[in-house]
This record gives structure tokens, sequence and C-alpha cells, in this order.
């Protein structure tokens, strides 16, 4: 664990600026890493006093899941396995930059709590390995 990190999902880490979701999915500077039933869309920004080094958004569409409580027990999945691996980000995000992330489900069914975690912790590594390569570049919200 990174020092500062906690195990712990704060409301600072969720992405709930319309801004910052519009420049995630609208602009051609995010990059897209997929891991069935997952995918993750991401971007660097300029990190604000108040933000936390990572900031995420989770999406299940209703066209997957019709009920509210099975997109709710989705997110609540996707979420757990965020908050248990989440340092696997912050060590290499920099300093004065904020990792926007979005991880969109991509599956009709459900799967069991331990496929999300590896899903979500390999999506997680991957984006990681691409920051520290540096092939990610920081963009203006």
């Amino acid at each position: 664990m990174v020092h500062g990190t906690r195990f712990t999902f704060r409301k600072r880490e969720r992405m709930v600026s319309l801004k910052l979701i519009e420049s995630l999915f609208g602009g051609g500077c995010s990059q897209s890493v997929a891991a069935f039933p997952l995918r993750a869309v991401y971007m660097l920004a300029e990190r604000q006093t108040d933000d936390a080094p990572v900031q995420l958004l989770i999406s299940v569409p209703k066209k997957r899941f019709k009920h509210a409580v099975d997109r709710n027990r989705v997110k609540r999945q996707v979420r757990e396995a965020f908050r248990q691996h989440k340092d696997l980000l912050w060590q290499v995000v920099p300093e004065e930059q904020c990792l926007l992330l979005a991880f969109i489900w991509l599956s009709d069914g459900h799967c069991s709590s331990k496929e999300v975690t590896q899903r979500v912790v390999g999506l997680m590594k991957r984006i990681s390995e691409k920051m520290s390569g540096g092939r990610c570049k920081i963009c203006e919200p």
C-alpha cells in the first residue's frame, strides 16, 4: 500500500463533474482497454487542489440490466474491487495530475465477485503499465 492511500472509497474519488465526464468521453484524448465483461476508459488531466489522484465512474447500462438491483450489484462489485486494489494506479499517477477512469459493464449477465475483481485488477495493471511506460499523455478537461 502506498503511503497516504487507504482502503476506502471516498466521495472525492468519485467522478461527479459533468465537465470531467464530458472530457473523458467526448474528447479524443481518452484511451480504452477491455477485459470482458468490462471496458475501462481513462485519461490524465490536471489535478485540482481537492481532487484524489484517481477519480472513478462506474456505468452499468439499463440496456444490460433492466432492474436497478442488478445494476447496483454489479456497481458494488466493481467499486469493491477498485477499493481494494486502487494503490496499483495511485503509485503511477504523477503528483500534479489526476487519472480519470470509467468502468463500463459490457455483459448481459452477472459474474462472481472473484471474476469481477480479476478483471478490474487486470485492467488497472494494464493502465498502470501504459502510464509508467510514458504512453499516456495529459489532456485538458
